[in-house]
């Protein structure tokens, strides 16, 4: 269950407000839903599959890769008690290394349905919740990918995720006026096991060992500045922040979480 945390400041607590976590059972969601918990919020977290264990005060197992599962989220939902936080973490990429002329139709439609169309289906069974409320928040997991792409492990998971940012930024030009903020938050390599699954794809595709796929990925990123990747923890309070009242006047806004690997501004 959710519990208050005294040492978040007013305009950071998530006291009393109702919270989604799309793909929120695992990695950076199981994060985020710990973090918007830990603040006060009443969290619904949805995965493909049932955590063994969570704080989130509901789950729903649900694909979002499948049309109909952003009704099967919306129906879980009591309209009486509103919502006033989304946060679509659900993506990842599953194709093939060795660049574009690898990638099958199949490859693209994966990579589509999962981070961009899972997105747009959630926020339009879900903000009409938003909407009869005092407004709310939207933040969509985005990734770094979409201003520098890799072109050998993850060409149409980029590709989705440019989308998915320019999605949002008209989303949240839209409503704006309904009181509701969306934003993207794009984290660099986060510490995770999927960061080591990608280094395997790559090396596999190479014919090199793990460790040197590894050393690819962090080449292929132009270096971190910082020397690390980013814990799911670190990346987690960022979007604590812009679901909250700290950021009441923060929309449209892509904050990228990925220790100084994006050289540009």
């Amino acid at each position: 269950m959710s519990t208050s945390t005294p040492s978040y400041p007013a305009t950071l607590s998530l006291t009393g407000r109702r919270a989604v976590v799309v793909g929120g059972t695992r990695g950076l969601g199981e994060a985020v839903v710990r973090r918007l918990a830990a603040a006060g919020a009443r969290v619904l977290a949805v995965g493909r599959t049932a955590p063994a264990a969570t704080c989130a005060d509901r789950v729903v197992t649900a694909d979002l890769t499948r049309p109909d599962a952003a009704a099967a989220v919306a129906a879980a939902l009591d309209p009486a008690e509103g919502l006033d936080v989304v946060v679509h973490v659900a993506g990842g990429s599953r194709s093939p290394g060795g660049g574009h002329a690898a990638l099958t139709d199949a490859d693209w439609d994966a990579e589509l349905a999962l981070n961009l169309l899972g997105a747009v289906r959630i926020d339009r069974a879900l903000t009409p919740l938003l909407k009869q409320g005092r407004g709310g928040a939207v933040v969509h997991v985005g990734s770094i990918q979409s201003r520098m792409p890799l072109w050998d492990g993850t060409l149409a998971y980029a590709a989705a995720k440019a989308a998915l940012r320019t999605y949002s930024k008209g989303l949240a030009n839209e409503l704006a006026a309904h009181g509701i903020r969306v934003n993207t938050v794009s984290p660099g390599g986060i510490h995770s096991p999927a960061a080591d699954e990608l280094a395997r794809r790559i090396a596999e595709s190479r014919g090199m060992s793990a460790e040197d796929g590894f050393r690819v990925l962090m080449d292929s990123l132009g270096g971190v500045p910082q020397g690390r990747f980013a814990p799911p923890s670190e990346i987690a309070e960022v979007i604590g922040f812009l679901v909250s009242d700290a950021a009441a006047s923060v929309t449209g806004a892509d904050i990228a979480v990925d220790g100084g690997t994006v050289a540009t501004v």
